[in-house]
């Protein structure tokens, strides 16, 4: 069942222009990071460096994103998003040729955390969902996990080619290639970002909590969510983003390495990879479609249990069959998880505080990103294996769960309240 909307939708023609801008934009900003995690092993054979230490580079990359991302979003939601986009698309480039020319593991660690991350993908995310669904309404689900699904493309795409070029160029040549052509390509899609979308007669959206007849909804011109209220939800969205992507980075980050250490050749940990985000982009859009019929948050209790129980697969599979198959299982489920967040967040709050919130939102899921990354890494420093730390993003994953049910079981009682 549809939730309900507003007496006008606010979609138009252009907005498909910029939902495509948007996705191009979204698959080449999350490049970077992919190229991070493909060069992880390269780089600490170079250097000479444990495996914690690049490690730390991707984490940089998602910490840095999430603290510019709320930046970035306020930005947005004062000038438009093409500003940001455009310093976050040269940005990028600065910081991915640097990168390249890096000599010590502080020059490397600073530009991935302050060039690639919190200037270059910080716009890229938070701040683009947030634009998309403001020229969106009937599809909104839909719009988002599109856009979103960019980051899946990027998995897909992305690691196999930069697999052959470190192997044929070196990791440094690769980093520069694409930190030039990343912002020559970028910087024509701003172009398309520029126009300011349209403004709806009357801004609904669906809350959880809904019965038999489907979610409730609830005008949102003239009125606030009460402040205890409004920290209650989004402390819990918070704690909830942490588990999830602490337990999603594990395979994503370390599947690589992990397929290496089993004695398989490198080149089909790419694959993998690049196998899992294929699936994303399918679990994105399945999710996305069916987040506009039963809601963000129900939406993300689904696919979160979901990849609770696929992950723990990952600490007992050791065959190539298996990991192929269970990375594309696991595509499958954890694809349409985060975009779901952009629509809780647009259930659970006024539309003028979408862009901010979602930022800090966005903020903790990188938290979670870059911290299941380094654990990865650590646990496997510590055990020389990679077991525990699926397990640990096991575990990670039920406090997930548990803040989502929470947010879904006071769903009624959690309603907005005027200010």
């Amino acid at each position: 069942m549809r939730p309900p909307h507003a007496d006008e939708s606010v979609e138009t023609p252009y907005g498909w222009a910029v939902l495509a801008a948007s996705l191009a934009f979204v698959s080449i900003a999350f490049g970077a990071s992919y190229l991070a995690v493909v060069s992880l092993k390269p780089i600490a054979a170079d250097f000479g460096w444990p495996r914690w230490i690049p490690s730390l580079g991707y984490s940089s990359i998602l910490l840095g994103s999430g603290l510019g991302g709320i930046v970035m979003g306020m930005w947005a939601d004062r000038v438009g998003i093409h500003w940001p986009a455009r310093l976050g698309a040269v940005m990028m480039g600065v910081g991915l040729v640097t990168v390249s020319r890096s000599d010590s593991a502080p020059m490397m660690l600073a530009a991935f955390g302050l060039l690639v991350g919190f200037m270059g993908i910080s716009c890229a995310f938070a701040p683009m969902l947030t634009n998309v669904t403001r020229w969106f309404d009937r599809r909104r689900g839909m719009a988002v996990a599109i856009v979103a699904s960019g980051q899946s493309v990027a998995g897909a795409v992305w690691p196999t080619i930069f697999n052959w070029g470190i192997e044929g160029w070196g990791w440094r040549a690769t980093f520069l290639t694409f930190g030039v052509f990343a912002t020559t390509a970028m910087l024509p899609l701003t172009l398309v970002l520029a126009r300011r979308p349209p403004k709806a007669a009357v801004q609904t959206t669906p809350l959880p909590g809904g019965g038999a007849g489907g979610p409730i909804g609830r005008r949102w011109d003239g009125e606030e969510v009460a402040s205890s209220v409004a920290t209650a939800r989004l402390v819990l969205l918070s704690v909830a983003i942490v588990g999830c992507c602490i337990a999603m980075a594990m395979p994503m980050v370390h599947v690589v390495a992990f397929c290496s250490d089993l004695g398989f050749e490198a080149a089909r940990g790419a694959e993998m990879l690049s196998l899992l985000l294929a699936c994303g982009v399918v679990s994105r859009l399945g999710f996305g479609w069916l987040s506009d019929r039963i809601g963000g948050l129900t939406t993300i209790f689904i696919g979160s249990g979901m990849q609770a129980l696929t992950l723990g697969f990952y600490a007992v599979v050791d065959t190539l069959l298996g990991l192929y198959v269970l990375s594309a299982v696991f595509g499958l489920v954890f694809g349409g998880i985060v975009p779901a967040y952009a629509l809780a967040v647009r259930e659970l709050f006024p539309a003028r505080d979408a862009g901010w919130r979602m930022g800090v939102v966005f903020l903790f899921g990188t938290v979670g990103m870059a911290s299941g990354g380094f654990l990865g890494g650590w646990i496997f420093d510590l055990t020389g294996q990679y077991p525990m730390a699926f397990l640990v993003g096991v575990g990670a994953n039920v406090v997930n769960l548990m803040a989502i049910a929470t947010l879904l079981w006071r769903g009624r009682r959690m309603q907005p309240v005027a200010a």
